[in-house]
């Protein structure tokens, strides 16, 4: 009896195996919500040639951290909201975009002083 309940908390204890996907910031318009474009690259069946695809995915982001254009890790979690079924695990690489937008908000700050 007591072999059969550790085998069922067992997993529990390890963490389920979440998906994980990379892919780049496409908007930030929503609040602590980014949405990830994730490009899936397959053969063909028949043809053999490689047939890009892409899916977008609503993340949530609870800092607002990712910029337009980033690249970022996102990992599968319980659903958030009627679009949310994915959280923001990591910033890969920032985007170049992002660095000119915040040294023109600076320029303009110092500007306004």
């Amino acid at each position: 009896m007591t072999a059969t309940q550790e085998a069922v908390q067992a997993p529990a204890a390890t963490g389920a195996r979440r998906n994980e996907k990379v892919g780049q910031v496409v908007s930030t318009k929503m609040q602590k919500t980014i949405v990830v474009e994730v490009e899936m690259r397959k053969a063909h069946p028949k043809y053999k040639r490689i047939v890009r695809s892409t899916k977008k995915f609503y993340a949530h982001d609870e800092q607002s951290s990712a910029r337009l254009g980033d690249v970022v890790r996102i990992r599968e979690t319980r659903p958030l909201s009627k679009l949310k079924r994915w959280s923001l695990e990591e910033i890969v690489r920032r985007s170049s975009l992002a660095q000119i937008e915040d040294a023109a908000l600076g320029t303009e700050i110092k500007a306004a002083d």
